[in-house]
């Protein structure tokens, strides 16, 4: 059995996340001290008793989820589950850094500080209010790239994330968004949802933030990944390190391919998904983009018993 570890994006983010595994694992909490002294911030003590709604800023929820993710891992690791159990891993958006660090080509470090500094610039690239994003459900991605092109009418508005056959995310400017919503209504849509987030994600809007991460990722050293890591931007394998870079800059501003992402891997062998971080969203996707996909979610220290169980039964 093949199998892909893969790590979840922005909306997982959870007061109390990964605390039991830093309580079960030293190696789980060595991960979030070292995020902590990399931010110089306790960002661990926001993650595990501050307030839902501090914590889902995007400059906290971005490392946050990667260090849950990584002390997942490092748990995986301590009972004897390395990444070459996985024949390749993957991340949605900000969870491609995570994928990452897990394959060893960022350290965890270099990590936490390229997530924060692409949270604020995110964040900063917009003004609040200018830009939105809106979930329409049942349409398919070309269908909805055909809404977001029509919706546009000189303003930017981009079909963001294509997560699962039922499920694609427009993004751009609020109008033009919300023009979005209604005619995907017209064009047979089940629903049109605005989503509550605070910048325009993945389009041409956060070209600043894309700017600003180029620069962030030109000073950090990124290394061959000891898997093969499936980039969102282009729903195949990268290992060299100056495509990997290229790639994370691209991303900024390109659509989540995250649905081709999941039918490639399986064309290519993989028939089982662990997620391995915060919540289900993942698993959920997956399920709708193939049933026959086994999937696994692995945020507790129980979900690390039972993968290990499964891994040796």
């Amino acid at each position: 059995m093949s199998r892909a570890f893969v790590f979840p994006g922005q909306g997982a983010q959870t007061i109390g996340m990964g605390q039991a595994l830093a309580a079960a694992y030293p190696q789980a909490k060595a991960v979030f001290d070292e995020v902590d002294d990399a931010l110089g911030e306790s960002l661990s003590g926001l993650i595990w008793e501050g307030e839902q709604d501090v914590l889902t800023l995007t400059q906290n929820a971005q490392p946050a989820l990667m260090a849950t993710s990584l002390a997942a891992m490092k748990a995986l690791e301590a009972e004897g589950v390395s990444i070459d159990v996985a024949s390749c891993v993957a991340g949605h958006s900000l969870g491609e850094y995570s994928a990452l660090a897990a394959a060893g080509a960022l350290s965890i470090a270099d990590t936490a500080r390229l997530l924060r500094t692409r949270g604020e610039a995110m964040q900063a690239a917009v003004p609040v209010g200018e830009g939105a994003m809106a979930a329409i459900l049942g349409l398919d991605f070309a269908a909805v790239q055909d809404v977001a092109e029509a919706a546009a009418q000189g303003e930017v508005c981009q079909a963001a994330n294509d997560n699962d056959p039922t499920q694609v995310v427009v993004s751009g400017a609020k109008a033009a968004v919300e023009r979005a919503a209604e005619i995907a209504k017209e064009k047979g849509a089940r629903r049109a949802v605005m989503l509550p987030v605070s910048a325009p994600f993945h389009c041409a809007l956060m070209q600043p933030a894309a700017d600003v991460m180029a620069e962030a990722l030109a000073g950090v050293e990124i290394k061959a990944p000891a898997v093969p890591v499936i980039a969102n931007v282009r729903a195949a394998a990268v290992s060299d390190p100056s495509e990997i870079r290229a790639l994370l800059v691209e991303q900024v501003t390109g659509s989540v391919r995250w649905r081709e992402s999941v039918v490639n891997m399986a064309a290519d062998g993989v028939s089982e998904f662990w997620e391995i971080g915060a919540g289900k969203a993942l698993s959920g996707m997956i399920r709708k983009i193939d049933r026959a996909n086994g999937v696994r979610a692995i945020g507790t220290p129980d979900d690390v018993k039972a993968a290990l169980e499964a891994l040796n039964g």
